[in-house]
């Protein structure tokens, strides 16, 4: 009776010194030896295609939304005498930033730092725009053989994408803002709204340059045509009741 009771003493303590693999201890060591995500770098596409729109909120200290900016962007980069091109997926983009009284920053990262793209808000008085642009991309090389290349591009001391302090600038149209010699930033659409964002909804929209021409000039097309029959029809109409003139005979 004694001898059974020591075996099992005996059982008992090597099970406390080598426990056997529970699922929670699997998963621990799992966490432990698992290895952080491979994110692929930018693959550069000779084609061109529509970005996919992503719709990114900055707030500030208090937890206010103080940038909103809705838009697709892309890279355009210039290599080997060809046209590259990239468009960032918003759901691998990581939004960042910052808001003080008159400046707000706006940056648009991919894990790794494989591309960015950051643009610098300034407040004048009641006018907002973006007065700094950078940009980079880090893509894989687009030949074999060719050495690995960060393309940059910068735009300082600009006023672009104004609009009145709680009003937000929208551009259904591309817009295409050359950089650098090597690379050129694509977007499309655009709307943007910056300090001020009541409740995260983008405030009385100011229509961009090319969207305001895309809508009036053809109605300015169509009512110049529409003169001109007009014109055409009047002076038919005038030429055909005009009394004749001539020698009348007796």
């Amino acid at each position: 009776m004694m001898k059974g009771y020591a075996v099992g003493w005996c059982l008992f303590f090597l099970a406390a010194m080598f426990p056997g693999d529970s699922s929670a201890q699997a998963a621990s060591r799992s966490e432990l030896h698992s290895e952080a995500p491979i994110y692929q770098p930018p693959v550069l596409r000779p084609s061109e295609t529509t970005p996919p729109t992503g719709t990114y909120v900055i707030k500030d200290n208090k937890g206010n939304p103080c940038i909103k900016a809705t838009m697709g962007a892309g890279y355009i980069v210039l290599e080997k005498k060809k046209t590259w091109y990239f468009n960032l997926e918003p759901s691998r983009v990581i939004s960042d930033g910052k808001c003080d009284k008159d400046t707000a920053v706006l940056t648009l990262t991919l894990p790794g730092n494989a591309s960015s793209l950051q643009f610098t808000f300034r407040k004048e008085k009641s006018l907002v725009y973006v007065s700094k642009l950078t940009a980079y991309v880090s893509p894989l090389p687009v030949c074999q053989g060719c050495a690995n290349k960060t393309y940059s591009g910068l735009m300082a001391n600009v006023k672009l994408f104004g609009a009145a302090d709680g009003k937000s600038f929208k551009c259904k149209s591309e817009t295409l803002l050359m950089t650098s010699s090597v690379l050129n930033v694509r977007l499309v659409p655009l709307q943007m709204q910056a300090f001020s964002v009541p409740k995260e909804q983008y405030g009385k929209e100011v229509e961009c340059w090319a969207d305001f021409d895309k809508r009036v000039i053809p109605i300015m097309i169509g009512a110049a045509v529409v003169t001109i029959c007009l014109i055409a029809v009047l002076t038919y109409l005038f030429i055909r009741d005009r009394p004749r003139q001539g020698y009348n005979r007796f």
